[in-house]
């Protein structure tokens, strides 16, 4: 097997911290004497990941977990403190907002810098800068000063040399969260296409949707450690639930702090039907095999038809299943002013025995902006000697060749 482009081994992050005046003459003095410092924050701790040629890598978190420090670290812009790293590929990343642009060059000059840091010469520069002028589409700002530029203006220039130079690996820190949703849409079909192609991509996002949509894997940080690795749609699936029970937690604590926007896209109705009913205590019951029917209604603030995304978790929250209705081409059906209807039907239910929930998250349709999810619990009746969560069609095999020796 081929070395991996990216390979990770117990990295590690230490800052030195000093709050008072007689904290950072010490620091001076440990400095001085190539000590350590003894009074240190830990940002990275023992992180470990391999990522192979055409894999993409979604790191999620919440803010403060280490994860722009971690990007930094693999980007080179910063060393580690501890652990090894080895990158066999050419990287190119987009960091911080305007990192390796110079604020009072042109759009057009910053195109020149950005394509000779990138190993690109002259004639290869020329070559690409209408095709990344064209893909910025920033109009007459290219010829002012970056200094002049909004948020969104430098993510299209940044984005836009990223796609013309191609490195073997992109890393993105949350270009996305502040690009209008036009372009947002654009950047998520080159990045698709990249990936197409063979490149490699490790994308920093708080969006669990376009980490599912762009990623193979991904890395959960939390207080600077891994908390879980996996597939994409496990580990997002994961990290959802626990905002889900901190957001409960927060709302028993201050019922009114956290009430729901009005103007944003929503669950407005959700509905499990199946075979059983429900019992005394309300919950529906199914039987094994028989048909679940998911139906809702969503409400879009802005009347474009949202995209639903359905999972199925066990009822301790390992992820069963999941689904958004724009991997199948669906779109929910117009019920009414800013109202969307949606169904889902599972013909024959493969789930083995036990307590399930049903959760439903409305987003717009390019999946910059979500809704709470609504969860609804239902039990599955049955009798099986069957293990694990769902049952897979199978047959065993009677005419066996059995060897002359067996």
């Amino acid at each position: 097997m081929a070395a991996p482009l990216l390979a990770l081994h117990g990295i590690g992050k230490d800052y030195a911290r000093a709050a008072k005046r007689s904290g950072h003459v010490r620091l001076l003095f440990e400095l001085l004497r190539g000590e350590p410092p003894k009074d240190r924050y830990c940002a990275l701790d023992d992180v470990s990941f391999t990522l192979q040629r055409g894999q993409s890598l979604g790191v999620i978190g919440e803010n403060g977990a280490g994860k722009s420090t971690l990007l930094k670290i693999i980007a080179g812009v910063i060393p580690p403190t501890r652990g090894t790293l080895a990158v066999n590929g050419k990287i190119g990343a987009l960091l911080e907002l305007g990192s390796g642009f110079h604020p009072e060059y042109t759009g057009l000059e910053n195109i020149r810098l950005a394509g000779s840091l990138a190993g690109l010469n002259e004639r290869e520069i020329l070559a690409k800068r209408d095709e990344i002028i064209d893909f910025a589409d920033i109009g007459e700002h290219i010829h002012q000063p970056i200094k002049t530029y909004s948020s969104g203006m430098v993510v299209r220039l940044g984005f836009a040399v990223a796609t013309a130079v191609k490195p073997e690996i992109l890393i993105t820190d949350e270009v996305l969260a502040v690009g209008d949703e036009s372009f947002q849409k654009k950047c998520i079909a080159w990045q698709e296409q990249y990936l197409i192609e063979g490149g490699t991509l490790l994308l920093c996002s708080h969006s669990m949707y376009h980490v599912q949509k762009l990623c193979h894997h991904a890395l959960w940080m939390q207080r600077g450690k891994v908390e879980r690795y996996g597939t994409a749609s496990d580990v997002t699936t994961e990290y959802l639930v626990y905002h889900e029970e901190k957001t409960a937690a927060e709302r028993r604590r201050h019922p009114h702090y956290l009430a729901s926007p009005t103007a944003t896209y929503a669950v407005e109705r959700l509905e499990v039907s199946g075979s059983r009913g429900e019992d005394e205590h309300g919950l529906r019951r199914h039987r094994m095999g028989d048909p679940l029917t998911i139906t809702g209604e969503l409400l879009s603030p802005d009347g474009r038809s949202p995209t639903v995304s359905i999972g199925i978790a066990r009822i301790d929250g390992t992820a069963v299943y999941g689904i958004a209705s724009d991997a199948d081409h669906y779109h929910p059906v117009r019920s009414g002013p800013n109202r969307h209807a949606f169904q889902l039907e599972f013909p024959e239910l493969a789930l083995l025995p036990g307590k399930y929930s049903v959760r439903v998250q409305a987003l717009d349709p390019n999946g910059t902006r979500s809704s709470e999810v609504q969860e609804r619990e239902f039990f599955v009746e049955g009798a099986t000697r069957e293990l694990g969560f769902c049952r897979l069609d199978h047959e065993w095999g009677a005419d066996i060749q059995v060897g002359a020796n067996a």
